[in-house]
């Protein structure tokens, strides 16, 4: 392509470098015997793992990162496209002008004349919209292999778009407290029953999604809140690794007391 016709435009710019990916990908797909080895099955567990680093990336708010793990996953889109044009299905020009096509009839408050003030109205024309492009149900888009947490975050947010929730967070607490007490009288038995885990592991789920329901409700992200948690802790144990290991310990051999002078330490530190 003559990339004398791109303006010197940030506009431009981004154009010129969305072709020379296009032209890359085209020498690759041709040059290489791994990326000609490529199909959509074996790229799926690739485009995965890219997906999560990215969210590693931003969870660490590493721009440099960031911009790599974007190139990465951008690499893989126009990967899929290739394969498909090959396969004469569709091409990235499809994919794109598709993309916009949704996005156009999803926003009738800016394309058509539809009034959403707020965000809530949004998500709720959002919704009954994609009932009318064919879905069955409003979770019928939730994918079923979703991470258990991220997938009760999306059902929950479906049916709040639909108009099924809770109408102040007092309420979700409530449910919350009411599972949080159910779970506990699994547990609350003499010590000759026997607990029964089918249900103790049915109401832990219970609190869990009540729980997670209570985050979105105060706009609180309990997959990043985990995750930022789970970080934390790997932070502070790799302290108390190293800082025993320079005093001469050796984890196996300390007491729980002795880990939490290098745990409190950690958590000044």
């Amino acid at each position: 392509m003559d990339n004398t016709l791109f303006a010197d435009t940030p506009r431009g710019r981004q154009l010129q470098a969305f072709d020379r990916l296009l032209d890359v990908m085209d020498d690759l797909r041709e040059k290489c015997p791994w990326d000609r080895k490529q199909t959509l099955e074996s790229l799926r567990h690739l485009t995965i793992e890219e997906t999560y680093e990215l969210s590693d990336a931003i969870l660490k708010q590493d721009m440099p990162e960031i911009k790599k793990e974007i190139g990465d996953l951008m690499l893989h889109m126009v990967f899929y496209a290739k394969i498909a044009s090959e396969q004469k299905a569709f091409d990235i020009a499809d994919v794109l002008n598709s993309l916009c096509e949704k996005l156009i009839f999803r926003h009738p408050h800016i394309y058509g004349d539809v009034t959403a003030d707020t965000e809530e109205q949004v998500k709720k024309n959002w919704e009954q919209l994609k009932l009318k492009e064919g879905n069955k149900s409003v979770l019928g888009g939730v994918p079923s292999s979703l991470p258990a947490l991220v997938k009760a975050m999306r059902i929950q947010e479906k049916a709040r778009g639909a108009g099924f929730d809770w109408d102040d967070k007092s309420q979700v607490w409530q449910k919350v407290q009411e599972e949080l007490s159910e779970f506990e009288e699994e547990f609350n038995v003499d010590d000759t029953a026997t607990i029964d885990k089918t249900r103790a592991t049915a109401e832990f789920g219970d609190l869990l999604f009540s729980l997670i329901n209570f985050a979105r409700f105060v706009d609180i992200n309990p997959e990043e809140a985990l995750e930022r948690t789970n970080l934390k802790f790997i932070d502070r144990f790799r302290y108390l690794e190293t800082e025993s290991e320079k005093d001469g310990k050796k984890l196996q051999d300390m007491s729980l007391d002795e880990m939490d002078f290098y745990w409190n330490k950690a958590k000044k530190k």
